[in-house]
């Protein structure tokens, strides 16, 4: 037998480390040749690292949310001597977590702690203990489901005693804190209890990106709105009449039409800055990112050479794009590159935001929800279909003269979206 080091290897994209997002494997695990190990989480994307030999796992080299340097030891496998186990063609399922093992994985700072489904209860008024049941300071041990019941309940867990072993928390215990404490009085119970999260993976790594764009770039905002009663009318229209094969328009095609007429008349703005070197790079091709939520964070796909795509063959895109991203099945090169982005939080969208601008770009364009508001035609009072263009702008290369000029030409052709069709306008 031999130990085998394993270290994390070269990811590509110059990346010099990466986050550990997720195990695959535990300690004592037997495991086959290119069998997922773990999940590494770069500046663009999840990457999975299969084992380069089969045998035994003997240590993990970090817990989940640890940066481990490319070239650096991740995991220590024991192999066979003079020739690898026989890969098996299934991997071995992954181990059942007990509420002792998914503790001990949430408090290491794992993303996918497990959840022991408690029985049916019926709530029960939350009240205090007399006296402390462990020393001051000590932390209370739980599995996530009874921390979320203890919050529901409006429970602080270090006043609850625990029967388990180690003083471990069990719904049972929660029940008898509440039957053993009394009548409930008659006002709310405060609540008191804080959890303390460790931010990693998706969020961490969005959190360090809107910080360096934040410290790095001297944004300014402008703020324009637009009457999109004509447009609104031509989008359900157009939806009325597809077919089968083509995509719902929303909103959003319109404006990256928009974007695609205008950009060239300014190309300081659809460009990307490196400021290290001070050099800005103005981009011909529109390669238009799309800030999407999903149930892991923020994340930016990208709808490449724009300017190429008819107004249905947008929307196509961006529905593929958004239901890769919603599924984490998006590419690392779906999900960088762009070099203007848009940001929208549809029926969400508020009356104004400012968005952080997605760096290296110097632009990101806002669009706020539709409201049907009474505005003054001709004299004369009438309703019209408003919406405000929310946006900001890397002022170290884009002027206000020159950002207002340019929200104003999407504005004039929202307004007038026969425009948008035109191969020639002014």
């Amino acid at each position: 037998m031999g130990v085998h080091t394993f270290k994390l290897p070269d990811i590509g994209e110059g990346i010099a480390e990466a986050e550990i997002a997720e195990w695959k494997v535990a300690v004592g695990d037997d495991i086959v040749e290119d069998q997922p190990l773990c999940d590494m989480l770069t500046e663009k994307a999840a990457v999975e690292i299969p084992s380069p030999v089969a045998g035994k796992i003997l240590e993990l080299k970090g817990a989940a949310g640890d940066l481990v340097a490319v070239g650096g030891p991740l995991v220590l496998i024991e192999v066979a001597g003079g020739a690898p186990l026989k890969a098996d063609a299934s991997a071995a399922p992954e181990p059942e977590l007990t509420p002792q093992s998914a503790d001990n994985k949430a408090g290491s700072g794992g993303s996918s702690p497990a959840v022991v489904s408690p029985s049916p209860r019926r709530a029960a008024p939350a009240s205090a203990s007399a006296s402390a049941p462990r020393p001051p300071g000590e932390k209370p041990l739980a599995s996530p489901a009874v921390r979320k019941r203890a919050r529901e309940l409006g429970i602080e867990l270090a006043k609850v005693r625990g029967s388990g072993p180690a003083g471990r928390i069990s719904h049972d215990d929660l029940d008898a804190h509440v039957n053993g404490a009394g009548a409930a009085s008659a006002g709310r119970a405060p609540r008191m209890a804080v959890e303390s999260v460790k931010v990693i993976g998706v969020r961490r790594k969005i959190a360090e990106a809107m910080q360096r764009a934040k410290q790095r770039i001297p944004h300014f905002a402008y703020v324009e709105e637009c009457d999109v009663t004509e447009l609104e009318k031509l989008r359900q229209q157009l939806n009325a009449q597809r077919t089968e094969n083509q995509a719902k328009l929303t909103m959003l095609p319109f404006l990256m039409q928009a974007l695609v007429k205008v950009a060239p008349e300014f190309p300081q703005i659809n460009a990307q800055f490196d400021d290290e070197a001070g050099v800005l790079h103005q981009i011909a091709a529109l390669h238009i990112g799309i800030a999407a939520q999903t149930d892991n964070g923020l994340v930016v796909p990208v709808v490449r050479h724009a300017e190429t795509l008819d107004i249905w063959a947008m929307a196509a895109e961006l529905k593929r794009l958004a239901d890769a991203a919603r599924s984490g099945t998006a590419k690392r090169e779906e999900l960088s590159g762009s070099s203007i982005t848009i940001s929208s939080l549809g029926p969400l969208g508020g009356i104004v935001s400012t968005p952080v601008i997605n760096a290296p770009e110097v632009a990101i364009v806002g669009v706020n929800k539709m409201v049907e508001r009474p505005v003054i035609q001709h004299g004369m009072v009438v309703p019209r279909l408003m919406m405000n263009v929310s946006s900001s702008f890397d002022h170290r290369i884009v002027d206000g003269w020159d950002a207002a000029s340019f929200i104003q030409r999407i504005k004039q052709l929202l307004e007038t979206p026969a425009l948008l069709f035109m191969q020639e306008w002014s």
